[in-house]
């Protein structure tokens, strides 16, 4: 409490409830999700390999940082099914949508997380996290999470949590975005060329969009769309319930495809003091929030209990080099 007392303080925060606590997930929703993963139809063969024939892989081209586990990502969309991209930042997924991802850490599998879209509107999605075996010849449904996971050192969320990052948008998807797939894929990934090749865009852009600035801004604004965008942005869907990690500040690091001309034409660099200092990375927010690992204190507060240490010292470079 003496933490957000402070953060009220200095208009970090506009009120002390616990945004850490999200909104339940309801059982009838759980319980029409499989119980193992192998009933997702993400793969086809007993040893979980074989990824069925429909599933497409993909990787963002800013990643999450969640403490150096490797990542693998896939989304099928129904038959005939497209994206709707008339609004370009907030892509709306078809019914029947699915999209997993899979976290490894020291060589072991340990977990991969389903999205799915049940419904028409844009809020009607769920989640939830299969926790491998020791055997790694399936994955169990986890809906309360599980710490130290599998033996190794990651944590893995509940279903609840879940939306702590993907109920920040009304899109609810993150990682596959006009942004994040905005880049030349290794063949074996998709990318926005290929959506647009595909028909899969009701409107798909001419061209792809690309994050101004030189390389130290651009991987600045990239990393800050992707691992704070979620929460911080002004855009945020409405909620009656838990703030679930709804941080109820003017900070915005979305990248907005109609707000790319320069560094300073995102809504990132309208944070002022609020995150950083331009020249002064040692008197920033920022810098003090992700160098640090304190509940109720840190940045990303969620998916991460070792500092980036390769993000430090490149958001201290970039503030180090903005003018100001």
């Amino acid at each position: 409490m003496r933490v957000c007392l402070a953060l009220v303080a200095a208009g970090v925060l506009s009120g002390c409830s616990d945004f850490e606590v999200c909104e339940p997930v309801a059982t009838s929703s759980l319980s029409a999700m499989p119980e193992r993963l192998s009933g997702t139809g993400l793969f086809t063969d007993s040893s979980m390999t074989v990824l069925a024939d429909d599933v497409r892989a993909f990787a963002p081209q800013f990643p999450l940082w969640t403490d150096g586990a490797t990542k693998r990502r896939w989304i099928r969309l129904p038959p005939g099914g497209r994206i709707d991209t008339r609004d370009m930042d907030s892509w709306q997924f078809p019914e029947g949508t699915q999209l997993w991802k899979e976290f490894t850490r020291d060589g072991v599998r340990v977990e991969t997380r389903l999205l799915e879209k049940f419904g028409p509107r844009p809020e009607d999605w769920r989640a939830l996290a299969y926790v491998w075996l020791p055997d790694q010849r399936d994955a169990v449904a986890a809906p309360d999470g599980q710490d130290n996971a599998v033996g190794t050192p990651h944590d893995v969320p509940s279903a609840a949590n879940c939306f702590g990052c993907h109920g920040g948008r009304e899109s609810r998807v993150l990682g596959f975005s006009a942004i994040q797939l905005s880049y030349d894929a290794p063949p074996d990934l998709l990318d926005l060329e290929d959506l647009r090749v595909a028909g899969t865009l009701s409107r798909p852009p001419a061209i792809g969009f690309t994050v101004p600035g030189n390389d130290v801004e651009r991987a600045a604004l990239g990393y800050l769309h992707a691992n704070c965008a979620h929460c911080h942005n002004q855009k945020r869907p409405d909620s009656d319930g838990e703030r679930c990690f709804d941080p109820q500040n003017s900070l915005d690091f979305w990248l907005p495809v109609d707000r790319l001309g320069s560094p300073r034409d995102t809504p990132t660099y309208g944070a002022g003091t609020l995150a950083f200092k331009p020249g002064k990375p040692d008197k920033s927010n920022m810098i003090e929030r992700v160098s640090k690992r304190e509940s109720g204190w840190s940045m990303p507060p969620l998916g991460t209990e070792q500092v980036d240490a390769e993000a430090v010292a490149l958001l201290r470079r970039w503030i180090a080099e903005m003018d100001d």
